[in-house]
Parts: C-alpha cells; sequence; structure tokens
C-alpha cells in the first residue's frame, strides 16, 4: 500500500488540528521511510520476483525491524512520547501513534502473509495485493475520502498553498499509478534510493505548513 498511507495521514488531521501534516505523514510513512536505509544496511532483504503477488514483482524477504508487528508497536510508543511531550498533548501523542500503527494495519490487508508478528514470528497478510482491480480501487478511496475531508482546511488556505496541496496529492497518485503499470526496479540497490525520495513528500507537506503559518 502507498497512497493509503498517506490518506491516513491526512485523516488524523481532524484529531491533531495544530499537528503539520509533514508530521503526520512522517508517522503515517514511517516505517516505510526507515525501510531503505536498514536495506542498505543489508539489516532486511527484499527480492525482485515478477509474480511474488499480482500487485507488485517485490518479495519482501524479510524486514523485522520495521515492519514486525512487535517492533511497529515500539516505533509507535516512541512517536507517541516525542510528539505528545514536544505538544504537551497527549492527545497528539496518542494520534501519531495510532499513525504509526496504522501502516501496519493497512499492510496486513494489502500484502500476501509476509509480514512478522515479531522479528522471528509467524507471517501474516490478507493478500489484497492479490486482487489488482480491488487494490486500486480500495487505495484510491481511501485517499479521495482522505483529500475530501482535508479540503475543510483547504478552504482557509491562501490559493498558493491550497494548490501545492493539490500538486502534491497529484503526484502521489502519479507515483501510484507508476508503480502499478511501470516495470520492475532493475535491482534492489535502485528499490533502496528511490526508496528514500519519499522524504521528499514528508518534506513538502512541511513547506507547504510553513507557507501557510508564515
Amino acid at each position: 500500500m502507498f497512497i493509503g498511507h498517506f490518506a491516513a495521514g491526512l485523516a488524523a488531521k481532524k484529531w491533531a488540528p495544530k499537528t503539520s501534516v509533514g508530521s503526520l505523514f512522517l508517522a503515517a510513512q514511517w516505517i516505510d521511510l526507515v525501510w531503505p536505509t536498514f536495506l542498505l544496511l543489508g539489516w532486511e532483504k527484499v527480492e525482485i520476483q515478477p509474480g511474488a503477488s499480482v500487485v507488485t514483482p517485490l518479495n519482501f524477504e524479510s524486514y523485522p525491524w520495521t515492519h514486525s508487528l512487535l517492533m511497529v508497536l515500539a516505533w509507535a510508543v516512541l512517536f507517541a512520547f516525542l510528539f505528545g511531550w514536544r505538544s504537551r498533548s497527549m492527545q497528539t501523542g496518542l494520534v501519531m501513534g495510532v499513525l504509526v500503527c496504522s501502516h501496519w494495519i493497512l499492510d496486513w490487508v494489502a500484502h500476501i502473509p509476509d509480514l512478522p508478528l515479531w522479528p522471528t514470528g509467524p507471517k501474516v497478510g490478507l493478500s489484497l495485493w492479490q486482487h489488482f482491480w480491488p487494490t486500486v480501487v480500495v487505495e484510491f478511496a481511501l485517499f479521495s475520502a482522505a483529500i475530501f475531508f482535508f479540503k475543510r482546511t483547504m478552504n482557509r488556505l491562501s490559493k498558493p498553498v491550497g494548490w501545492g496541496y493539490y500538486a502534491l496529492f497529484g503526484f502521489l497518485g502519479l507515483i501510484y499509478l507508476g508503480n502499478l503499470w511501470g516495470p520492475p526496479p532493475p535491482n534492489v540497490q535502485a528499490i533502496a534510493w528511490a526508496g528514500h525520495l519519499q522524504w521528499l513528500f514528508v518534506v513538502w507537506a512541511y513547506a507547504l505548513d510553513r507557507q501557510k503559518n508564515g
């Protein structure tokens, strides 16, 4: 899942109205943001295996430190503590922790059974990725619904900032479509380096928030 995670970040704005969209994206996408670094370090493994599932040619062989349920809960506690302490708001901390957990829940729905419950534990997944069009419909439905509700915030923004958000959302959609219909990546290193580009979406959102509040 890709844009579904960003949808979770947008939806969370309702419960954390003073929190930057950049921070919400950071929490919702955190385990995918650090995963490429863990790949390059050799701590986690992925294989390019066309047919691994209908939606993606990637076989997520091992990602115990970013995508096991136990470690996601640990990341969530860390986010909840740091953002709760920084904002002096228990609600904000709770929202950020839940967002980190939401990533695993959405992946559990989408992935084939490759998500470990703990680093050496059994692997689970409901395999939505084995059904191409239902996957596309679910992700775009989540993303569209999140944008619809986020528009209540956008209506209070200046036109440049509002259009900046629309450009961000459109670019996310195009990246998702490219992942669906594009060729498989040439090698694992390309996956890892391209994966780091996801940080640009977080920075983009932070920049828009800063312009909004400037």
